[in-house]
């Protein structure tokens, strides 16, 4: 997991004086490298003491060893995309329109590379096995979340599965708590807090579901109410209307899980696809 995405994910819950540490850093990584902790700490109205603090929340020992793994990290990206234009965490002012659109496509292809790369297959393969398994597969989120729900729905539906996107939150709850044997929820969370859809895994699983998460956040609500987390790495830009870059790394997930799901039951899937294929040809004019 890359230094940059760790301070991502954790900096919903991280106390307000390391926010601070780590939104001056999620700014321009760079800083870290070329500031003293004394300026780091003066620029983020904070105290040495609170940098210290935020780098042992996020892993390191003290500020020179962030310093060092960071300017590495920095290095290597910076080689690896300057084949592919301009490279950068952020979207400024001056940035003309290709700039900006390869500084998103960059940490667009991050956040994709870095998912699957710390992926834990052992829960992807258990989160797989309780889906095919499922009656029912209850999907649920908010906002761009919701998106990604739908996503998933449209593909397992697509092969014959019985899965249902829910609209709203007592939808969602009211779901939950109906005694349908075989039932897997999955809720999906950028931040892992979002409170409705804690409350629809939580729900879920005290009534006998089997719960999965798809989150950032690995210290979250959301991860502590699945049986099976599944976690995305993105470094989201400040400079965006939704989710952009999160999005892109929980649609990654999904097509992960679906295709999982459908290798099951690989000549059915085939069938399935081909059906599907063939009965909308004719609504496409």
């Amino acid at each position: 997991m890359s230094i940059q995405s760790t301070i991502e994910a954790a900096a919903s819950t991280l106390p307000p004086s390391l926010t601070r540490v780590a939104a001056v850093i999620r700014e321009n990584p760079a800083v870290v490298i070329d500031l003293t902790i004394n300026e780091l700490a003066e620029k983020s109205n904070t105290s040495v003491a609170s940098v210290v603090r935020f780098c042992r929340a996020i892993g390191f020992s003290g500020y020179a060893p962030l310093r060092m793994a960071l300017a590495t990290e920095l290095g290597k990206e910076a080689a690896q995309f300057s084949a592919r234009g301009a490279f950068g965490s952020e979207i400024s002012e001056e940035d003309s329109l290709e700039e900006a659109v390869s500084k998103l496509a960059g940490l667009e292809l991050l956040a994709i590379e870095e998912t699957v790369a710390q992926l834990d297959f052992r829960v992807l393969e258990a989160a797989i096995d309780a889906m095919d398994r499922a009656e029912r597969i209850l999907l649920y989120g908010i906002g761009a979340s919701q998106f990604v729900a739908e996503d998933l729905a449209h593909k397992l539906l697509r092969v014959g599965r019985n899965a249902h996107v829910l609209a709203d939150p007592h939808e969602a709850v009211a779901a939950t708590v109906l005694p349908v044997a075989g039932t897997v929820a999955i809720g999906f969370s950028h931040t892992g807090s979002t409170v409705e859809t804690v409350r629809f895994l939580e729900t879920a699983r005290a009534n006998g579901s089997t719960t999965v998460a798809v989150t950032s956040a690995k210290d979250s609500p959301l991860a502590r109410a699945a049986d099976h987390a599944l976690f995305t790495e993105v470094r989201e830009s400040a400079f965006r209307a939704g989710a952009m870059v999160s999005r892109i790394a929980q649609l990654t997930l999904v097509d992960c899980l679906f295709i999982g799901v459908a290798k099951r039951r690989y000549a059915e899937t085939v069938d399935a696809l081909q059906r599907t294929r063939l009965a909308t040809h004719a609504l496409r004019g």
